[in-house]
């Protein structure tokens, strides 16, 4: 597998994402075909950089563009990074993984994508929808 085709420019781990390919089960394959009034061949998602953007927004990713314009893999290696679409919104927050991508940026610049990717995604994405947050120590399983 490799990590950096399937790590979005914008941080999102696509190969634990639900409807990635390779962890989409017949029961998910249905459920998500029927919540996106899809057909069930159309859900697979392939990861954001091989099929020009998110399977979850299916639309345009800005995001995408702007790195493809700006000639680099992340968004953190940008002189812009963090630009406002990086912006904290409530909306949504509960749904969308907005809010790990600053985190998951951070990380992968300090560590690198291979290392990030097969020791911390994982967790980070695990404490993110199932965490409770602990103030002064953020979010606990």
């Amino acid at each position: 597998m490799n990590r950096l085709e399937l790590t979005a420019p914008c941080g999102l781990d696509c190969f634990n994402c639900e409807l990635y390919e390779e962890n989409l089960d017949e029961v998910k394959r249905k459920k998500f075909a029927e919540a996106f009034s899809l057909s069930e061949e159309k859900v697979a998602c392939k990861g954001c950089r091989a099929q020009g953007g998110c399977r979850l927004h299916w639309g345009n990713c800005d995001m995408l563009d702007c790195v493809k314009e700006k000639n680099v893999d992340f968004c953190f290696q940008c002189s812009e990074f963090p630009c406002s679409m990086y912006t904290p919104c409530v909306d949504g927050a509960d749904r969308y993984t907005h809010n790990i991508k600053i985190f998951n940026l951070c990380r992968i610049k300090a560590v690198g994508v291979e290392k990030w990717a097969e020791e911390e995604a994982a967790e980070v994405r695990k404490k993110y929808f199932k965490g409770k947050f602990v103030p002064g120590k953020g979010p606990q399983l």
